[in-house]
């Protein structure tokens, strides 16, 4: 699985995990736009069923797209035939060669099957921004100490985030700008 990228190259991976959804989806896309950015959006399958037309914002300005299960499943609760089932539902709206598990787990016997077909990226820098626990601050703060050359960074596009994400997504790309980083797309 892809948990950082190349460490000599001065670059991260956006990445934003969970959406589409009407309520901030769209403005994701606007900010990401005022400052050129093109991301990776690990979507649910569900939530593309239920806002196609979002979904089809995020494909036409320009972004890569992941898969993140139909229904945002934790693999660890669910045997393979079942989490593989879920997965390619999700597949049938995204059409991707990429995959993150959502919170992060997946058995290994399902880990072993998904790799066969995707591109298993993970993250070495999650921001947080769902957690009640953290301001809004506090998430830009992760941006600012855990960031480094080739870092995989996930934000969300749902509605956990959305509280924080207001101010943190802008200030998080501003302050990545403004260190030279570079956003580049998973191949």
């Amino acid at each position: 699985a892809l948990w950082r990228m190349n460490r000599k190259v001065m670059a991260v991976y956006l990445t934003f995990d969970v959406g589409p959804i009407p309520e901030l989806t769209p403005w994701v896309l606007d900010v990401l736009d005022q400052y050129g950015i093109k991301a990776t959006f690990f979507s649910v399958g569900d939530n593309i069923r239920k806002h196609p037309e979002f979904f089809e914002l995020v494909k036409a300005r320009g972004h890569r797209l992941g898969n993140h299960t139909f229904n945002h499943i934790g693999g660890l609760r669910h045997g393979i035939t079942s989490y593989l089932n879920n997965l390619h539902k999700a597949n049938e709206y995204l059409h991707t060669d990429l995959f993150r598990p959502p919170h992060g787990w997946m058995k290994w016997d399902q880990y072993v099957f998904v790799k066969r077909r995707y591109k298993v990226v993970m993250w070495d820098l999650v921001t947080r921004d769902y957690s009640k626990l953290l301001s809004p601050y506090d998430v830009v703060r992760n941006v600012h100490n855990y960031t480094r050359n080739g870092s995989i960074i996930t934000f969300h596009d749902s509605l956990k985030s959305i509280d924080k994400l207001y101010f943190a997504l802008p200030a998080s790309l501003r302050f990545l700008k403004s260190e030279g980083y570079e956003f580049k797309l998973f191949k």
